[in-house]
């Protein structure tokens, strides 16, 4: 009869000679020859007269910084206190190389008093090789071995191994510490009896279930900047770091706190004492050539630590890893990845599940996903290593589809009657529109939270020919985003983006549109002669395409231009803007350029005029039901009644304006409006609280956007007794 092995399967076949040699211990059988099919086992109880006290756990070979909390929490974890468990249970988890080992080694050796029984270290990264899982059975055979248990008398069932284990350790005070373990079961076995005792276990971040069993967690992480610098600096020599601290905090910034990389780059300029700080700096900065300038050797780097985790992964856990090392974003939803690699939302939802697990993912409360930056690394150069030449394009293609849909939809919903160049009835026909839901996110506010990712893939989709036209469509829609939070440069660089493709896919109406736009962020930017030089190819682009309404917006962003420094001009453009729109039957287009209209014709000393203009323009914006534009047309009423000299009048259009303006989330003529009215009631000595708080709420949302005002109203509120309340 032949009996299954411990992987479940038969063994096969095989002849046996029974050969005996060496030092024995324990009973023996010998025989004559035996050809295969059976399976005999003697085996006997343990010794008894010998105790082993192990004192495993590798020890530091370099200063400990830091980790103060981590190792009171651990402290306390241990005390004893009235009905609590007898046994300690604690797992720590976090990225690889992020000092978890470290830290366990720290807290045992600070503590080795109170582990009279010993110390126990299995590493099951060791274990594993090359395969998927490691044996948790031949982890407490380890675990009996440092217990001074014979091979000889380890049973062979893992339920044996674990009950022998229990009994060995009931009377013992030990501290086990398992270390990379990646998966729960490996653990709550080999928890060891002895009252008094601890089990610390270190691995990623799939390990929460164990708290089910009692353990408590704790999440490492990387260091902060001080420790960072400490730690370098106590690596390679304080001195070196002190003659150049503005490249030393580069190199921290590039190793992102991983523990691991700080102990390579330190380890880098140790052995090559000609190497510079701010050289090592810019080698490192190129991404490409980053992780391997982070290496002493193939088995001493950064990447071999992820590599460990890495292999440990399924197929499809591992794709997908590869895959978003390749997302142009800082970070991604689970409808992103499931763009990215082609699943379907449950096999996404199980393959990020993994990836967190294994600690490659951090996930966010919001629900995004993002990679330590050196993590995104190594996923990016296993896809590029592993995946086909046409993936990555293929990839960035798919995902800028993604992001054009969204964002389009996004747009769509906050305002549908806007001027848009871009047919994307095709493309929209096709995808279910997320903010049509009851529980819809806002479409402002979800646009505001994946703005850096749609910037990341305009970025890199310029870079390809093939999705030129994508390229200019997305930048138009991303637009709206930046009418209600003026992020400058972010508007600016994807309007340049979006620009430089339609050019390059020849499309005159779209270039004209992006160019136009583009003169907006750089007149707020205080870069009037280059906004000048945009308006000009604008204009030249919308006779091309002759596109009525395009060349009224043209005419529009002009006469804004004119505003500084030439009210005449600009009223002379905003006429045009309006006689254009009024022709080609665009109703909101000609009541938005009355409206600048009647702000020219304020400026111009003729505020009277004005009223009736702009009162004109905010009754057929408000039939049309576009209160953004509606409060901004307000605020400008306002404007005309303070320079009649009409305060009250002044101080409560301001009011109802900017509370509409913050309302529909226009943030930036929000501020603009609280400025005004901060004026007036400063003029006509009102409560300077108040106008302090109109000032600083102002200059909140200046500095979330760069607007260079916001050093003006700094400037402001500190400098002067009449607003300092």
């Amino acid at each position: 009869m032949t009996t299954p092995g411990a992987d479940g399967h038969r063994p096969r076949h095989i002849d046996a000679r029974n050969d005996l040699s060496g030092t024995i211990h324990g009973p023996v059988v010998q025989a004559a020859t035996i050809h295969g099919g059976i399976t005999y086992t003697v085996q006997q109880a343990p010794p008894t007269g010998v105790r082993v006290t192990p004192d495993e756990i590798p020890p530091l070979m370099v200063r400990f910084i830091n980790r103060t909390e981590g190792l009171a929490a651990l402290d306390g974890w241990l005390e004893p206190r009235e009905h609590s468990a007898g046994v300690g249970f604690a797992v720590l988890h976090g990225p690889p190389g992020v000092g978890k080992t470290a830290l366990v080694a720290r807290w045992a050796e600070q503590g080795r008093e109170r582990f009279p029984g010993g110390q126990i270290y299995v590493d099951f990264a060791s274990l594993r090789g090359e395969t998927v899982g490691a044996d948790v059975s031949e982890a407490a055979r380890c675990c009996l071995r440092s217990l001074g248990v014979d091979d000889a008398y380890i049973p062979a069932s893992f339920v044996d191994r674990v009950r022998l284990l229990r009994s060995l350790s009931a009377d013992r005070r030990l501290l086990i510490f398992l270390d990379n373990v990646s998966q729960p079961g490996q653990a709550a076995a080999l928890i060891p009896k002895g009252k008094g005792s601890f089990l610390v276990v270190a691995g990623g971040g799939g390990l929460g279930e164990l708290a089910l069993g009692g353990a408590r967690l704790m999440a490492v992480e990387p260091l902060d900047r001080d420790s960072a610098l400490e730690l370098l600096a106590d690596r390679c020599g304080a001195e070196k770091v002190a003659a150049d601290p503005a490249s030393a905090e580069r190199l921290v910034e590039l190793c992102a706190g991983l523990p691991v990389a700080l102990h390579v780059v330190a380890g880098r300029l140790v052995a090559r004492p000609r190497l510079t700080l701010a050289a090592l700096a810019a080698e490192l900065a190129a991404e490409p050539r980053r992780l391997a300038g982070m290496s002493l050797g193939k088995e001493r780097s950064v990447a071999a630590a992820f590599d460990l985790v890495y292999r440990e992964l399924a197929p499809e856990p591992a794709r997908l890893y590869r895959l978003m090392g390749w997302h142009p974003g800082p970070t991604f939803d689970a409808g992103v990845a499931a763009v990215a690699a082609g699943l379907d939302p449950r096999r996404t939802a199980e393959a990020l599940e993994a990836l967190t697990g294994a600690s490659l993912l951090e996930e966010a409360p919001d629900g995004r996903f993002r990679f330590h930056d050196l993590v995104r690394l190594h996923a990016a150069d296993r896809a590029t290593e592993e995946e086909g030449p046409a993936e990555r394009p293929a990839l960035l293609r798919r995902v800028t589809l993604h992001y054009l849909a969204l964002t389009a939809l996004a747009d769509r919903a906050i305002r549908l009657d806007r001027l848009r160049i871009a047919d994307l009835d095709q493309l929209l026909a096709t995808v279910p529109d997320p903010f049509a839901t009851p529980d819809a996110p806002r479409p402002v506010d979800w646009l505001e939270a994946e703005h850096r990712n749609i910037l990341g893939v305009l970025r890199a989709a310029a870079r390809e020919e093939a999705l030129q036209t994508e390229v200019w469509q997305l930048a138009e829609a991303f637009t709206v985003l930046f009418l209600h939070h003026r992020h400058l440069g972010d508007w600016r660089e994807s309007l340049e983006l979006g620009a430089a493709a339609a050019a390059e896919a020849l499309v005159p109406a779209a270039e004209a549109r992006l160019r136009s736009l583009l003169s907006r962020p750089l007149m707020d930017l205080g870069e009037y002669d280059a906004a000048r030089r945009e308006l000009d190819t604008a204009q030249a682009c919308a006779e091309v395409s002759g596109d009525l309404v395009v060349r009224a917006s043209v005419q529009e962003f002009s006469g804004r231009y004119w505003d500084r420094t030439d009210p005449v001009r600009a009223m002379e453009a905003y006429r045009s803007a309006l006689d254009l729109n009024t022709a080609a039957d665009e109703g909101r287009g000609a009541a938005i350029a009355a409206y600048f209209l009647g702000c020219a014709q304020d400026a111009a000393g003729n505020p009277r005029e004005a009223l009736d203009t702009l009162r004109g323009a905010h009754d057929q914006l408000l039939a049309r039901k576009d209160l953004r534009m509606a409060a901004r047309v307000r605020v400008a009423i306002g404007a005309a009644h303070d320079h009649l000299g009409e305060t009250d009048e002044a101080v409560r259009a301001l009011r109802e304006g900017a509370a509409a303006l913050r309302d529909e989330e226009a943030t930036h003529y929000e501020a603009q409006a609280l400025v005004a009215l901060a004026d007036i009631q400063e003029r006509a000595q009102g409560d300077p609280q108040e106008v302090r708080t109109h000032l600083e709420r102002a200059l909140e949302i200046y500095e979330a956007g760069g607007s260079p005002r916001a050093g003006e109203l700094r400037e402001r509120l500190t400098g002067g007794d009449d607003v300092a309340g």
